[in-house]
């Protein structure tokens, strides 16, 4: 058998209790959807603002299908650079307060062309431990000296960039972290970055449309802004839409577009994601309810949950992690919360560290108080049993 290496390491995840499977979503997105031919309660998606099926957004994507087709049809560089891709850089770069955007087809594409494409041989990358993969990868794929330090910690941080004769430093972290919820001490890893001559990349991923008064992210919320910082966000998330953009400075910018791979070798998106993403972007900056909504929520989950055992981590975010710490626990309290019709999935190694399975539960504008309530009463009820 050709593959029969493979199919025992499969055995080996399942039998560790790590095997993935995919869900048939049969439904659009929201706080209640249809899985697999039953209706369950949502505690899974990104779509922190509720804003996947607006909609203002299906409208806007209606009319440009109607205008500009339903393909890209070709690179950036080529002919795929439609005008709605162009107007929507330019409103984003506007949104998030910086000289210039740049659009990408993925967070994942956008993170492996920026570091790939300002880093090689001879440079250094600084990675919190907890980094998304995306970052972890690119870092890799650079060929620079990769350097890790312990999770927010600024003091590693500290010596590692004291120690380093790198030509060129680049530190990069995470935001809001995707499976902790908590926000980066981004303030201090600016003043390392001012004080050690190196760029700071920020994959605001979790936090664009979350964070700051107006939704306008991480920036916003810390009242930052400095030069050499090199911002990415994704827009398939609390925007609602798909794809991801970085901003900076604008000799930044045209540099990623002469050499990221990921953004010159790859047919641009479809130009009617870009008209849904700029009414997207209205909605986040008029309608505050929205973040407000969320505060409300995870008030709720952190007052209702009433465990013994597991532990909800500390996180002022919509990403609200329940720690178990065995993988076939967290498989079995996600099974039985599925019973109660709520599905929330459960977190295993390698996306968490060894002995931290757990729960992510993803609130969004979309639920009610009322949904929060019944998902916190079902797990008390299931620590119990």
């Amino acid at each position: 058998m050709p593959f029969s290496d493979l199919a025992e390491s499969l055995a080996e995840r399942e039998a560790a209790g790590l095997l993935r499977r995919r869900l048939v979503l049969e439904s659009a997105q929201g706080a209640r959807i249809r899985v697999e031919g039953r209706q369950v309660l949502s505690f899974c998606s990104n779509d922190y603002l509720g804003l996947a099926n607006h909609p203002a957004l299906i409208e806007a994507a209606k009319a440009a299908a109607d205008e500009a087709g339903v393909g890209g049809g070709a690179s950036h560089l080529i002919t795929g650079h439609h005008r709605l891709h162009h107007g929507l850089e330019e409103a984003l770069a506007d949104f998030a307060g910086l000289p210039r955007a740049l659009l990408f087809s993925t967070g994942y594409m956008a993170n492996l062309g920026v570091v790939t494409a300002l880093v090689g041989r001879g440079d250094a990358v600084f990675a919190d431990r907890l980094n998304h993969a995306s970052l972890n990868d690119a870092a890799v794929l650079s060929r620079s000296e990769l350097k890790r330090f312990a999770h927010n910690d600024m003091a590693q941080l500290k010596k590692l960039l004291a120690a380093s004769t790198a030509k060129r430093k680049l530190v990069l972290a995470d935001a809001v972290f995707s499976m902790d919820g908590d926000i980066a001490p981004v303030a201090d890893l600016l003043a390392l970055c001012e004080q050690y001559d190196a760029w700071l990349m920020l994959d605001d991923a979790h936090g664009f449309g979350v964070l700051g008064e107006s939704g306008r992210g991480i920036l916003e919320y810390a009242g930052l802004s400095s030069p050499r910082i090199i911002y990415m966000a994704t827009l398939g998330k609390a925007a609602g839409v798909a794809g991801a953009f970085v901003a900076g400075d604008p000799v930044l910018v045209e540099s990623l577009i002469q050499n990221a791979r990921t953004y010159v070798y790859t047919t641009a998106t479809p130009p009617l994601l870009a008209a849904a993403l700029l009414a997207s972007l209205e909605i986040i900056a008029g309608e505050q309810w929205r973040r407000a909504r969320l505060q409300e929520l995870i008030a709720v989950l952190r007052s209702r949950l009433q465990l013994n055992r597991w532990q909800l981590a500390n996180s002022a975010t919509p990403i609200q992690p329940l720690v178990i710490g065995s993988n076939k626990e967290a498989v079995e309290v996600s099974e039985c919360l599925l019973k109660h019709g709520i599905l929330v999935p459960a977190i295993r190694p390698p996306t968490v560290p060894q002995g931290t399975a757990r729960l992510r539960i993803s609130l969004s504008a979309a639920h009610t108080v009322e949904d929060v309530a019944a998902l916190a009463q079902a797990l008390n009820e299931i620590e119990r049993a």
